[in-house]
């Protein structure tokens, strides 16, 4: 799907470190802070992206010799999660404006970016985008630009079971249609897709209430208390609307199904991660565990009422564990050879090693949020 991969859209002061060229990173939020777009300028990080007037007149005041990515909207009309409603100019209307409006800024433009919306269920649309960017490229060469680098975002799906086949189908077609000059660069931001399924959730059953019928006094209703909820891990449901499935860790329980719901440990009525599902009979110190929380989980939790934020454990099979072993920012320390244990075949995961030797109980009481590397 990509011609050259240049992904490196985490915060500057992670990437740096590690070695990462400051010309190779993309400081792609239109809307900056002056501080911000100062400091990229000290760390000659100069790729930025931009989609309004105030923004181009503020990178001319704090870093003119910047080189500016304008991005335009392009809304997927299934989508997880809409960015449009924030970022990208109008395609037809603003952005030829804002080109000419660089151009007597003297500032620098290279190319074009778009971000279709998070999780995009409609392929189409990127065909829609690149179309829009081709006729961009082509007004800012009658200004003198010469753009040479093209920004396709994000969108693509990375849960267990689902492809990317069909995105990349239309994208590799409109590219050949519409930017089949190979001195083009082309990036994407591909993170959902990347590391998604790559995480598995586990959460201790730490309280349990029960709620009978008043009438003739019949279980109506169970409540589980796990050890993570909305404050951390789960706040994916809130601002990823995401879908989660409870799979208990638990074998020869009963058939019977009854009327269940699931709660975070915190103080909070809203702290609730699933209402009104069908599990199997739970006992206090059970586990439950959750695939595909690898996408906006963990970057986002907080230690709200106090506690603390999951702790993940690498589990890798020892082929993999020699392949990542010496790659930074990772250490022999971190991949330590430990117990086969059993994985969630429900979410197509492969038997896997722990990589602490430690057993899985020990594990799942720290909330391990366990990285399942499919080989």
């Amino acid at each position: 799907i990509y011609r050259e991969l240049l992904l490196i859209r985490i915060g500057r002061s992670q990437v740096l470190p590690m070695g990462i060229r400051p010309e190779d990173i993309v400081f792609a939020n239109p809307s900056k802070p002056a501080s911000h777009i100062r400091h990229a300028a000290s760390t000659g990080v100069a790729k930025m992206t931009f989609d309004n007037e105030y923004e181009l007149h503020k990178i001319k005041k704090f870093y003119p010799n910047a080189r500016l990515i304008i991005r335009i909207r392009c809304d997927s009309e299934v989508a997880q999660c809409q960015l449009g409603m924030k970022f990208g100019c109008d395609a037809i209307h603003e952005a030829p404006r804002l080109i000419a409006c660089a151009r007597e800024l003297g500032l620098e433009l290279i190319g074009v970016s778009f971000h279709v919306g998070s999780g995009c269920g409609d392929p189409p649309v990127f065909r829609r985008a690149i179309s829009a960017a081709r006729t961009l490229f082509d007004y800012a060469k009658t200004l003198g630009y010469r753009f040479d680098l093209l920004d396709i975002g994000g969108g693509y799906p990375g849960n267990s079971g689902t492809s990317i086949n069909a995105i990349a189908e239309v994208v590799n077609c409109a590219l050949g249609d519409f930017f089949p000059d190979p001195d083009i660069t082309v990036i994407a931001e591909p993170g959902r897709y990347f590391v998604a399924s790559a995480y598995t959730l586990t959460c201790n059953v730490h309280s349990k209430r029960e709620i009978f019928n008043p009438k003739d006094g019949s279980l109506k209703h169970t409540m589980y208390y796990l050890n993570d909820g909305v404050y951390g891990s789960f706040n994916c449901l809130l601002y990823d609307h995401q879908h989660v499935t409870a799979i208990p860790f638990k074998e020869n329980y009963s058939d019977k199904l009854l009327s269940s719901s699931l709660w975070g440990p915190t103080c909070d009525g809203l702290d609730q991660i699933a209402d009104d599902i069908l599990l199997p009979d739970l006992n206090i110190g059970d586990w439950v565990g959750f695939g595909d929380m690898g996408a906006y989980t963990l970057p986002v939790a907080s230690p709200f009422n106090g506690f603390p934020i999951p702790k993940v454990y690498i589990i890798a099979s020892q082929e993999t564990w020699k392949m990542l072993k010496d790659l930074l920012p990772m250490t022999e320390d971190h991949f330590k050879h430990g117990t086969v244990i059993h994985s969630m075949n429900s979410y197509g995961a492969k038997t896997t090693i722990v990589t602490q030797a430690k057993s899985l109980d020990t594990i799942t009481r720290d909330i391990a949020l366990n990285i399942q590397v499919q080989v």
